[in-house]
Parts: structure tokens; C-alpha cells; sequence
């Protein structure tokens, strides 16, 4: 049985495959199902916007010190020391001149009169806020709510106010979480960049405006759809701010995909002279089981997420598999039905541009892709070791991969958090904008005391620039210490340097004042998340692999194809994380070195797992349909190249288009995204696809079929391609 096969039943006669009945209905009732889209869509949004969105951050991190830090904060009532906001001066004159003095305090004033703001605490009534040589200061106005709480609109009041002290010399900046909302800049360029180099791809395929248009449109009302129920589920779920940008990320790219997949189908069986509605229902008979299994690969790697048990994680992970699962069905549903709105146009378009082509004497598509599946085959092993070299060569710095969160050292050198940042670290060190927070508690002599001691202490610790004088609760119970490194809060000293503390300093100064002392702060949190998220990994990846291994002994009949497709999947997201590694955190291609963020290796990972096994089970099925029909191992290796490979890379070049234009994005976390998916599906789609899974076949030879027969009893039969 070939892809385009002839022997379909006559238009009309009942299809007896759930895609092809759900296919058969759609184009039928067109106008009911495009209809429903439509009031999905109108119906979700306009909930959405009665209600806002409410998305909110779980950074949680129970068992850590950091977290014991936080929660004893919070109970003796200092839990909101860190909301506030910094106000940056800089003058090379000094900052004590009268002038300037009465434009600060004029300044500060009016911020304090602001509703967001508590207090100010202004620089003049503290010494210590001028750093050494009198140029640089800063003042600190805490907040009335938390800070991941505040309005953009409140940040730029803020900022308004402060650099309207500004002149004659003196430089005004914002520092803190507030300020950095500044940073954040607005518009949807890296998406809107991604769909035009997806409609040009799609274009250059279809040779049709028309064509090249309805997987873009399918997957905008999936995306669009998931987004809205996002903002409506982020009032009863842990939903993180940034979660909708990888939802549009992922969602565009998968979308584009699937409806790529039913779509190219849909055009082989015109070609073949079928009629528009059997070719629809053909198509969603045949390629709507490749997109069911690969979305169900998808979604289960991005479950594996929830193992993790981290907050906002899961939330990110619960909301993409459900835009991958909406994808999914619009292309079951939606396309076939805007498929019965152009099914005629198309018949004609396509097998008149099919004729000019002939008349041109242009080689078959295929032809190209069996050439390349000979060459392969002729030196298999060399194809494998070569290609396997790459891969290996490529993920060999993720090994070096140092985890942590993007701060405001990392903002865009013209955004005033940056400023401020840079300011502060040159007045009073790099150490001053990541300290580390001692809290004590207990202690034979209270905790003052033993707070006061541990200070002495860690004041003559190298690596440590500066302590503060403890600060006790209101109830005494506990006292606080602001440790400030020698280094950045990136810097790999800086977290040595949490190490010794903990791992000796603080364990001996508590044998020595009967205090317990747990050191936090955002530096140590940030450090704590990096080894929760690698040390409970090995589980994730076990789980998502264990579960694809099991989907596919189903789908494929066969015990070495799953581990083969376990294996390169894994190499080719090492081979994106080392990629990433190499620009990211060692500035490869001027980008501004700074580790990877905590939670992308695990979010690249789940997506590109799943994303690989698409292309996995999409060539090997058609490989596996030549193998049932001819027997031929070789040929079914050609044959299933031949007919897959055009599809694979204009499907891979879609989703590299749609996810590298996330490097166009002024979010840190986006341009890691998407250049790290970018280049997984690019080395899965050229060199897993092209050249390693054809030479594996071909070694494999008959046994990359064997499935004992103890394993096949028991095993559910799920067939990608109907017979």
C-alpha cells in the first residue's frame, strides 16, 4: 500500500475510520464547524477580557534554606523586605551640594506621596547609601504590595517622578523587580516575524496564497483559542506571566506543522485524482493518525513536567499540552471543513501547476530524496558514525551548563534597571546587587546575639565584601544579616561561596551560639532552584522516555525502533542545549554571557522530545508501510525518504522559522527558547531524519521489526497508517 493509494471507496460511502467519519462531517457541515470555531473563539475571549488575567509566580522551593529563610521572614513579619524599589543617583560633582540635595529630597517627596509606595527611606539620613567618593548613592522606597504585583503603568510613575530630578549633572535610574517591568517591552514582533517566514516557507511549497494560508489560519484559532482560556484558568491555577509566550512559541510551530502534515496529504491525493472531499477525508484518514500519536508524544513529555513538582513549571506545562491537544483537533476538525470551502480551487491549482512542472521536464519531488537515500545506504555505518560524531561534538559543552536566572545585569544596556545595576556595582561592588540574607533563630543569648557573632564572623570570610549590622523582628524572635559578596550574583564564586558558607562557616557558628541560621535571599534562591530542577531530572527524563518507549513498541510493533528513536531524540536535544550553551553562557555570537535559565533545560527538553518523535513516527510509519508491502528493506529505507523528506524539511524549516524568531524577542527566556528549539529541529530534521535513522535502517536491516512474542500479546496494535 503506497501513501497515495487508489483503492479508496467512491464519495459517499461511509468511512469506517474515526478521522475519516470526523473528516466526512467537518467538510460536510463546514459552515456549522467553522461557525463553532468562531464562537469558541469570540465566546473564550470575551470571558477573558470580563475578567482580566490574574497570572501569578510559585518559586516555592520547600526543603531548601532559602525557602526556610522566606517562611520565617514571613512569620515574624519581615516576609516583604524585598518589595521595594530602588532610586539610583549619580553625579560626578558629588551628590552633597545643596542644589542637588533640595532636587533629591524634593524628588523622594513626591514618591513617597505616591499610593503604590509605604515609605522612602532617603539617602541623606543613611550613610551608608553613599558609596565611597561621594558620586554614586541610592534610596529605597518600599512598596505597599508585593513587587511581582505591581503595574507597568505604577513602574512608569515611578520612573517619571524620579528623573524629573534629573540635570545639571545628576543621573536619576530605577533598580529592582519594579523596574525592570521597564524593560519589558511590548509587541509582537518575534511571533509576527515567524508567521510571515512560515507563509513565505508554505508559499514556496503550495505555489498559492490561498494554500499556503490555511495551516497558518488553522493554527492561529487553535492558538488563539488556548491563550484565552488561559487568561480565564490563571484565576484557578498557578499560571506564570510568562507562560503564554512559550504557549504561542510552541503552539505556532506545532500548529503549522500538523496542518502541514493533514495538508500535504490532502495535495498528493488531488494530484492522484481524487475528489476534493474523499481527498480530504483520505487525508485526515491516513496523516490525522500521524498527528494524533505525534501530538499525544508531545503532550506526554510536557506532562512529565508536573513531576518535577515545581510551582510555575507545572502550570507552563499543563498550559501547552493543552495548546498542543487544541491544535490537534483544529486540524482534525477545522481544516477539513475550510478544505470543503476551497477544495475546487485547489484541485485545479494544484494539477495545473503539477502539469507545468512536467512540461518543464522537473524531476519528482521524491527522486532528489531516494538519490540521497541511496547514498546513505551505500556506506551506512560511515553515515552513522559521521552523523552521530556531530551530535556528539555539538552536545559535549551542555556538560559545562551552569543554571540560574537572568537578572537586571542582563537587560538591555539602554534600560534604566541596567543602569541602575551598573551604577551600583561600580559605587559599592558587583556583590551589591545579589546579596545574601542571614536569618537567625534562637540562640543561648537570643538571636541578636547570635546574629551579631555569626556577622563578626562572615565580615572576615573571603569572598565576602560587607556585612550589615542585625536587624531583629519586631518580636525578637529572629535577626537578620545582609551579606554582600565580592562577586556578581552570577558569578560562579558567588555560589562557592554560598557553598562554604553553609557547608561549614554557618554549621559551625550554630555549634558555637546555639542559633539555627538559614542563608536566603534571591542569589540563594536562585542557586537552590538550579539543583532542585538537576536533581530531580534524571526522574523527568525517565518518566517521558519510559512513557514514548511504551507509545511506541505500540504504534511500531518493535523493540529496537523505540530505543533507536529514544536514543537520537536525546542526542539532538543534547546537541541544542550544548548549542545554547556555547551562545548563551559563553557569548559565542556577542550574545552577553550569563548562565542558562533554571527552567529551560527541562522546557526544551519535554518539547523537543515530543516534536522529535513527530518526524520519528511520521518517516518510520512510511518506512514500515513499504516494509508490510514489499518486503525490502532497502527500498522501504528509500521509499519511506522519498516520500516523507520534502515534508520533513518544509515542515522543520517551518517550525526553525517560527521558533528562531523568538530571537528577535527582548526577553532572555524567549531567545533561549526558541534558539535552542530551533537548532534541536534542525539537527533532528537534517541530520537524525536525512542520514542517521535512513543509515540505522539500513544496519537494522529485519531485526529493527522484531517484537517478541511474549511482548506482542500483551501489547495494544495502534496503527499510524490504515490498511
Amino acid at each position: 500500500m503506497t501513501l497515495t493509494e487508489n483503492s479508496r471507496p467512491a464519495s459517499g460511502v461511509t468511512p469506517r475510520g474515526v478521522f475519516a467519519r470526523v473528516a466526512a462531517f467537518a467538510h460536510r457541515r463546514r459552515w456549522l464547524v467553522l461557525l463553532l470555531w468562531v464562537a469558541v473563539l469570540a465566546g473564550i475571549w470575551g470571558a477573558a477580557c470580563a475578567v482580566g488575567d490574574d497570572y501569578r509566580e510559585d518559586y516555592s522551593l520547600p526543603g531548601t534554606q532559602s525557602q526556610r529563610a522566606a517562611d520565617l521572614l514571613a512569620v515574624h513579619g519581615s516576609g516583604r523586605a524585598a518589595d521595594n524599589v530602588q532610586i539610583v543617583l549619580s553625579r560626578d560633582a558629588g551628590l552633597s551640594d545643596s542644589s542637588t540635595r533640595k532636587r533629591v529630597e524634593g524628588m523622594l517627596a513626591r514618591v513617597a506621596a505616591l499610593p503604590t509606595i509605604e515609605q522612602v527611606r532617603a539617602r541623606y539620613a543613611d550613610p551608608s547609601a553613599i558609596a565611597p567618593g561621594g558620586r554614586i548613592g541610592y534610596a529605597t522606597a518600599a512598596l505597599k504590595k508585593p513587587a511581582k504585583q505591581m503595574e507597568r503603568a505604577d513602574a512608569e510613575r515611578i520612573h517619571e517622578i524620579a528623573r524629573s530630578a534629573s540635570g545639571d549633572g545628576l543621573q536619576v535610574e530605577l533598580g529592582g523587580d519594579v523596574a525592570r517591568l521597564l524593560a519589558d517591552e511590548q509587541g509582537g514582533l518575534a511571533e509576527g516575524a515567524g508567521l510571515l517566514a512560515a507563509l513565505v516557507i508554505l508559499l514556496l511549497m503550495f505555489g498559492s496564497v490561498t494554500a499556503a494560508g490555511l495551516p497558518i489560519v488553522t493554527a492561529l484559532f487553535a492558538v488563539g483559542s488556548t491563550l484565552g482560556a488561559i487568561v480565564v484558568a490563571s484565576h484557578l491555577f498557578m499560571i506564570a506571566a510568562w507562560t503564554p509566550y512559550v504557549m504561542m512559541l510552541v503552539g505556532l510551530g506545532v500548529g503549522i506543522d500538523y496542518a502541514l502534515l493533514v495538508f500535504a496529504r490532502y495535495r498528493a491525493e488531488l494530484l492522484n485524482g481524487t475528489s476534493p472531499e474523499r481527498a480530504a477525508v483520505t487525508a485526515l484518514d491516513q496523516s490525522g493518525r500521524t498527528v494524533f500519536f505525534a501530538g499525544g508524544t508531545v503532550i506526554l513529555a510536557l506532562l512529565g513536567l508536573v513531576a518535577l513538582g515545581l510551582g510555575s513549571l507545572q502550570g507552563m506545562a499543563l498550559s501547552v499540552a493543552l495548546t498542543v491537544l487544541v491544535t490537534m483537533l483544529a486540524s482534525l476538525t477545522l481544516l477539513p471543513a475550510m478544505l470543503g470551502f476551497f477544495g475546487e480551487r485547489f484541485a485545479r491549482t494544484f494539477t495545473q501547476r503539477a502539469a507545468r512542472r512536467g512540461a518543464k521536464g522537473r524531476t519528482g519531488e521524491g527522486a532528489v530524496w531516494r538519490r540521497i537515500g541511496a547514498l546513505v545506504q551505500r556506506r551506512p555505518l560511515a553515515a552513522l558514525l559521521a552523523g552521530g560524531a556531530l551530535l556528539v561534538a555539538l552536545a559535549a559543552p551542555m556538560l559545562g551548563m551552569r543554571l540560574g536566572f537572568a537578572d537586571a545585569g542582563n537587560d538591555a544596556p539602554s534600560s534604566t534597571s541596567r543602569k541602575a545595576y551598573d551604577l551600583l556595582s561600580e559605587g559599592f561592588g558587583p556583590g551589591f546587587n545579589g546579596p545574601l540574607l542571614l536569618v537567625t533563630e534562637g540562640g543561648r543569648d537570643g538571636a541578636s546575639q547570635a546574629a551579631g557573632d555569626a556577622s563578626r564572623v562572615l565580615g572576615r570570610t573571603a569572598g565576602v565584601k560587607a556585612v550589615t549590622a542585625p536587624r531583629p523582628s519586631g518580636d525578637g524572635r529572629i535577626a537578620t544579616v545582609t551579606v554582600f559578596p565580592t562577586t556578581s550574583p552570577q558569578a560562579r564564586e558567588t555560589a562557592d561561596l554560598l557553598l562554604r558558607l553553609r557547608g561549614s562557616v554557618l554549621p559551625a557558628m550554630s555549634a558555637q551560639t546555639g542559633a539555627s541560621f538559614a542563608l536566603g535571599g534571591p542569589t540563594a534562591a536562585t542557586e537552590d532552584y538550579s539543583d532542585k530542577v538537576a536533581g530531580r531530572m534524571p526522574l523527568f527524563v525517565a518518566i517521558v522516555v519510559g512513557l514514548s518507549l511504551i507509545l511506541l513498541l505500540a504504534v511500531f510493533r518493535s523493540v529496537l525502533i523505540p530505543l533507536k528513536a529514544a536514543l537520537l531524540n536525546l542526542l539532538s536535544i543534547g546537541a541544542a542545549l550544548g548549542a545554547m550553551t556555547l551562545v548563551f553562557q559563553h557569548g559565542l555570537l556577542g550574545v552577553e554571557p550569563a548562565p542558562i535559565e533554571a527552567y529551560l533545560p527541562v522546557m526544551v527538553f519535554a518539547v523537543v522530545f515530543g516534536l522529535s518523535m513527530d518526524y520519528e513516527i511520521f518517516l518510520v510509519s512510511r518506512m514500515r508501510e513499504e516494509w508490510r508491502r514489499t518486503g525490502d528493506v532497502a527500498l522501504a529505507v528509500r521509499e519511506g525518504l522519498a516520500h516523507t523528506g520534502s515534508l520533513v524539511t518544509a515542515a522543520g524549516a517551518i517550525m526553525i522559522a517560527v521558533f528562531g524568531a523568538f530571537m528577535l524577542s527582548p526577553q532572555r527566556l524567549l531567545q533561549q527558547t526558541g534558539f535552542g528549539m530551533a537548532v534541536a529541529i534542525f539537527v533532528d530534521a537534517v541530520v537524525i531524519r536525512c542520514l542517521i535513522v535512513p543509515a540505522a535502517m539500513r544496519l537494522l536491516g529485519r531485526r529493527a521489526w522484531w517484537l517478541p512474542r511474549p511482548l506482542a500479546r500483551i501489547l495494544p496494535r495502534l496503527d499510524v497508517e490504515k490498511h
